[in-house]
């Protein structure tokens, strides 16, 4: 992910997934989501990964305080509000433009939900939003990989493509997250 981010710097509006944006860069908030997004995106993916580590979260505690107000932040404050603007412009049409919008909005939801929690002291509960805001994180990857697995299977057209890893890239997440929830913390 890290290489995917650096491609796009130093600042350039023709390179990679942009040259298919053309039509958008005539618009600045566009621009400037799109990069907010791509850079903040990166700071949520790798602090989320320092958050379940049980021997960060109970020897390193302030590490992982710090960390996890790095996730956090990046998400609620940059990455998701950028991400719906994004979304707005996904390409696929309605239905991926809905989907992208829609992991933006659970993006922010449940790691808002997440926050809230921890205010309250429910760890419990705040590990619960925790896991479903990651699944929503992973979504960078796992858009990625399903994308790579359906053209090597199927060799659908790209739009096709797009529209089908728009849902898969974060529906599968959650549940997958949804499992984890169940059998390992409700559990407890």
């Amino acid at each position: 992910m890290l290489d995917i981010t650096l491609q796009y710097f130093p600042i350039d509006f023709d390179v990679a997934f942009l040259r298919i944006k053309q039509q958008y860069m005539v618009f600045i908030h566009y621009k400037i989501a799109f990069y907010v997004h791509v850079c903040f995106s990166v700071f949520s993916l790798f602090a989320g990964f320092t958050q379940f580590s049980k021997r960060i979260r109970t020897q390193f505690t302030k590490i992982h305080k710090t960390m996890g107000w790095i996730y956090i932040s990046s998400i609620l404050l940059f990455a998701a509000p950028s991400g719906l603007i994004i979304g707005y412009y996904a390409n696929g049409g309605f239905w991926s433009q809905l989907a992208f919008c829609l992991l933006a909005i659970g993006w922010f939801w449940f790691t808002l939900k997440a926050l809230l929690s921890l205010k309250q002291k429910n760890y419990k509960k705040h590990q619960i939003y925790m896991v479903r805001s990651f699944a929503l994180t992973l979504s960078a990857i796992t858009l990625r990989l399903w994308k790579y697995l359906i053209v090597l299977v199927l060799q659908p057209r790209p739009m096709d493509v797009y529209q089908i890893v728009a849902w898969l890239g974060w529906t599968v997440n959650l549940m997958v997250a949804e499992i984890i929830i169940i059998k390992y913390i409700l559990k407890r």
